[in-house]
């Protein structure tokens, strides 16, 4: 594997090198990625490791970014600034899907008591654009800008059942599947036929695959054209839905929710484009 490759990042869909690609802007960006909610802070020997880099140069690149002002160092241990948020601002702010979902998630989080989010998919995982929180309910906090592997989140299959074929034929030749919890899919066929699954009903629920104790009911976000373009959630701790008295009419009467909320959505992107 060479310097380039990134341990632990998402992989899928990267351009092929060509005689236009710059291998450094790409490594320093890899190590930029290499930070995470599990991994905020981080040695330069942790940074070598995940970015699959030698330690001189991850040094380098760190020590960059330091006098950029994009990461910031105690001497011994690195971790990204509130800097970085401006390399996606621009995606963010041409983007009207955060503007068009926030009202219609804090609509739902304040009907239902329960947080929200909308997601859109980003290589092979699912890139946070909006979101409504009502309490933590996850280890790992959320916000906008957070990724998650796209086959363990329930906004990831909703966008994977979205795909077309090829693109979804190319998604499931490269994704490494983990096992987040004892529940999670762990294999292409069980995948597949999951997505099948949510492609005919049009909504998915999904049972403590991404983190044991949580559960979320998502549904798509379609353009005028009726492409699956987002998705959006409703996030939920399994302990209280297994105290309702009946907790399937209860996951039921969420999914009616996220589906209307969804579609309410679809329906302001329609106008707008």
């Amino acid at each position: 594997m060479t310097d380039a490759a990134v341990a632990g990042a998402p992989q899928t869909g990267a351009p092929q090198a060509s005689d236009q690609y710059v291998q450094s802007l790409a490594r320093g960006l890899s190590v930029i990625r290499a930070f995470d909610a599990a991994n905020p802070v981080m040695t330069l020997s942790e940074v070598a490791a995940r970015t699959n880099l030698t330690r001189a140069t991850a040094r380098r690149f760190l020590h960059t970014l330091v006098e950029l002002g994009y990461v910031r160092t105690d001497g011994k241990t690195f971790a990204l600034t509130a800097m970085v948020l401006q390399l996606g601002y621009s995606y963010l702010s041409a983007l009207s899907l955060p503007q068009l979902a926030q009202p219609h998630l804090e609509e739902l989080s304040l009907k239902l008591g329960e947080s929200t989010s909308a997601a859109v998919l980003d290589g092979a995982d699912i890139f946070y654009v909006a979101r409504v929180t009502t309490r933590r309910i996850m280890t790992v906090g959320i916000s906008v800008g957070t990724r998650f592997p796209a086959y363990a989140t329930s906004m990831g299959r909703v966008l994977l059942a979205g795909l077309t074929p090829q693109k979804l034929d190319e998604y499931l030749s490269s994704v490494e599947f983990k096992a987040l919890t004892p529940r999670t899919i762990t294999s292409r066929e069980e995948l597949v036929a999951e997505l099948d699954r949510v492609r005919r009903q049009d909504w998915c629920v999904l049972d403590q695959e991404l983190e044991l104790g949580l559960m979320s009911v998502a549904a798509p976000v379609r353009n005028a054209a009726g492409k699956v373009v987002a998705a959006v959630n409703v996030s939920l701790q399994a302990q209280n839905v297994a105290a309702q008295r009946d907790p399937r009419a209860y996951i039921e009467s969420v999914r009616d929710e996220i589906v209307r909320t969804a579609g309410l959505i679809s329906a302001d992107i329609a106008a707008k484009h």
